[in-house]
């Protein structure tokens, strides 16, 4: 059964679930702060569970997908090494689905704002589907959607976005992330000054988006009280220092490395887990230290499940034995 847990997690990618948890429990105690109520802990296991459903049922479902093209660039993968049935894989991720729904169901009823945030869960599922299926063959459109399921993740709790700043963080970052590893790993169809353009003109315009539309709430509900200048606090500089430290730590990685393929793997695997290090920073400046420390608590737990799983990827590699054709 043991081997059978770990295969499991390789092809959910469980690893780095940790990382949809945090920004979850982050959108969900600054929205409570926002509000100034409190975080039941039935609201923070659905929460929990939905974050992890929603992050499981992605990577499980692109795998599904590319298991032909697996096959031939990563054969010690679940699927192409048959250690997982295509039937089995189709019924996990149905189930991760029904499970991302039904806790973001109760989310949405134990949460602020019932219709939102089953409607963000949704927008988010759906975000997942498309760049799976379509997105990343997009390239631009892509990179960007990448960046726009982390944002839709962390609505989910907050829709009313009190705070915006985390939820543009994510999409900010997780989109450059995703470009500037793109470029470095030289994937195919390559990134030309047009991809770029689109990305960052994308970006831009999605933010420009979201700032008038919280814009115009604000000045709609309260016109004598321009509450939206107080987005930008002192707090800020918590995770303006964060994506400072990202900045060093990924030009020490590039320097380091061996070629722009390796850099770019450690980049997007440690960008990710910094995204741990944004959650925590923001809830160090908007809410107590002791929650912050919760956060930032899951960052060696996800580090240290990296590397289980790679540990167990270097073993099944092992455990296989080459096959030979008879010259005739």
């Amino acid at each position: 059964m043991f081997p059978r847990l770990l295969t499991l997690l390789q092809f959910t990618r469980i690893a780095l679930v940790f990382t949809a948890i945090a920004d979850g429990w982050t959108s969900m105690l600054l929205q409570a702060r926002a509000t100034g109520t409190t975080v039941s802990l039935p609201y923070a296991a659905a929460m929990t569970v939905a974050s992890a459903a929603l992050y499981t049922f992605g990577m499980a479902l692109n795998d599904l997908i590319d298991r032909r093209r697996d096959s031939q660039i990563a054969p010690g993968r679940p699927l192409p090494s048959g250690r997982l049935r295509v039937s089995s894989a189709q019924l996990i991720v149905g189930l991760l689905a029904l499970i991302a729904i039904a806790a973001g169901g109760a989310v949405s009823m134990l949460g602020p704002d019932h219709t939102k945030s089953i409607v963000l869960l949704g927008l988010t599922l759906a975000l997942i589907t498309f760049y799976d299926f379509t997105g990343k063959y997009l390239v631009a459109l892509g990179l960007l959607s990448l960046g726009l399921v982390r944002f839709c993740h962390a609505t989910i709790a907050a829709p009313t976005l009190a705070f915006p700043w985390h939820a543009l963080t994510l999409l900010a970052h997780v989109t450059i992330l995703s470009t500037v590893c793109y470029a470095l790993e030289a994937k195919r169809p390559r990134l030309t000054l047009k991809h770029w353009l689109l990305v960052f003109g994308g970006l831009a315009a999605i933010v420009a988006i979201v700032l008038s539309l919280l814009v115009q709430q604000r000045v709609a509900d309260q016109p004598l009280r321009w509450e939206f200048v107080l987005w930008f606090r002192k707090q800020l500089w918590f995770p303006a220092g964060a994506a400072a430290g990202f900045v060093i730590l990924a030009s020490v990685i590039y320097a380091t490395s061996r070629d722009g393929r390796a850099a770019g793997r450690s980049i997007m695997l440690y960008g990710l887990l910094w995204l741990i290090v944004y959650d925590a920073a923001f809830v160090y400046g908007f809410d107590t230290w002791p929650h912050a420390l919760m956060v930032l608590g899951l960052l060696p737990m996800a580090y240290l499940a990296v590397q289980a799983m790679r540990a167990w990827s270097r073993l099944v590699d092992l455990s296989h034995t080459p096959q030979f054709q008879r010259a005739r």
